[in-house]
């Protein structure tokens, strides 16, 4: 009999977290490694929501067991929050805070899946979707996109995939890892795909206000799609407002499924930091300069990286529109060493001290993921010695 149960046994770990803790070791070592590999802002979480912080750990009442759905005043002010940034008015019933974005993602799939259930997942994809559909003993099916599509999918695509199985597909924009942002025309003409088969949809919106451009937020397919019954919202402070590790997310649903949500979390976790939740309600109802301070600094960013990478032999990388990714396709400059765009990050690591996640992660070969969420400074230093790595092959 196995000591590890089979389910998690074959289960990957996180290939971002193992790129992001290699690179941790080597700089232990004395090595100066560049990191591309993290996907989170390199920016302090802004003072007024530590402020908050600092004055809910300072109160008692935070320092018991709260709500399993949340933090009342929180959850009123996500109520707020998506109807300014979703365009969605929601009901307290349909709010869940979550330790993370992630564990909504995780909960959503065990409230609504089955075993044999598929699960629609639009390839390039976050490397996570796939263990939280088959821990819940859903399905993925991947969806292959093309760079000259700007890696979206369409509908098309989606009802050649569609079986009597299909219960759900997860919708993700702006994407990680392509950071392509569906417009309004298109996000609606896929809810209402989804509405007119029946089929569930996750629409995770982490990083709805990282877009670039003349909008200030990425169309919720939610919003633009009335009458969407059948769809859960995913949403979080960690990307836009620089609190990766508060962990506060939080799940929005019917109010059926989310209750089934509920329990899930009742005896994972309970309730969520309050300390964090009181911090995240400062971040969604306080200030938001720092939001738009951190997306031009990110867009810059997105700018110089774009006009280095473009000097790159080999190298083809569609523009992003939202996030804080590039994806450019290495497949030029592959070669008998380096067969394969995983066995490439292992050179850029070894040879030029720079960590990048290798395409496969994300369900797409031949490709590289480059966070530019870092310091400008090292953000050209690690670009250059990877384009001075590339004209060498």
């Amino acid at each position: 009999m196995s000591r590890v149960s089979h389910r998690l046994g074959r289960l990957p770990g996180s290939a971002t977290l193992a790129i992001n803790n290699r690179a941790r070791d080597m700089r232990a070592e004395g090595r100066d490694v560049i990191s591309f590999g993290a996907g989170e802002p390199d920016f302090p979480t802004p003072e007024h929501i530590v402020a908050a912080a600092r004055r809910a750990a300072d109160d008692p009442v935070n320092h018991h067991y709260s709500a399993n759905l949340g933090l009342l005043p929180l959850r009123e002010g996500i109520v707020d929050y998506t109807k300014t940034h979703s365009g969605v008015d929601v009901d307290l019933s349909q709010i869940m805070v979550t330790n993370g974005a992630k564990q909504a993602i995780f909960q959503t799939f065990a409230a609504l899946l089955d075993p044999g259930d598929e699960v629609l997942l639009p390839a390039p994809h976050w490397v996570t979707y796939p263990a939280g559909i088959e821990l819940a003993g859903g399905v993925p099916v991947s969806l292959p996109t093309r760079a000259e599509d700007g890696f979206k999918v369409s509908v098309a695509d989606l009802d050649k995939h569609l079986t009597p199985n299909t219960k759900l597909l997860v919708f993700v924009s702006p994407s990680n890892p392509t950071g392509a942002v569906y417009t309004a025309a298109e996000a609606r003409a896929i809810g209402e795909w989804a509405g007119e088969r029946d089929i569930w949809v996750l629409a995770d919106e982490i990083y709805q206000r990282l877009v670039y451009g003349s909008d200030d937020v990425a169309p919720s397919v939610a919003g633009v799609t009335p009458g969407l019954e059948k769809i859960v919202l995913i949403n979080g402070v960690a990307k836009s407002f620089a609190m990766t590790g508060w962990r506060v997310g939080w799940m929005i649903g019917p109010a059926d499924v989310v209750a089934a949500a509920a329990r899930y979390q009742s005896h994972a976790t309970g309730n969520v930091n309050n300390v964090a939740q009181v911090a995240a309600l400062e971040a969604i109802g306080g200030p938001q300069d720092t939001v738009v301070a951190m997306r031009e600094a990110f867009d810059k960013r997105r700018q110089t990286m774009l006009s280095i990478l473009a000097e790159a032999p080999g190298v083809d990388c569609v523009e992003p529109a939202g996030a804080f990714y590039v994806f450019p396709s290495v497949g030029g400059i592959l070669n008998e060493t380096y067969p394969s765009s995983e066995v490439l990050a292992e050179g850029l690591l070894e040879e030029a001290g720079v960590a990048v996640v290798p395409g496969a992660s994300f369900g797409a070969t031949g490709f590289i993921r480059l966070s530019y969420a870092l310091s400008d400074a090292d953000l050209e230093r690690g670009v250059s010695r990877m384009v001075s790595m590339f004209e060498r092959l």
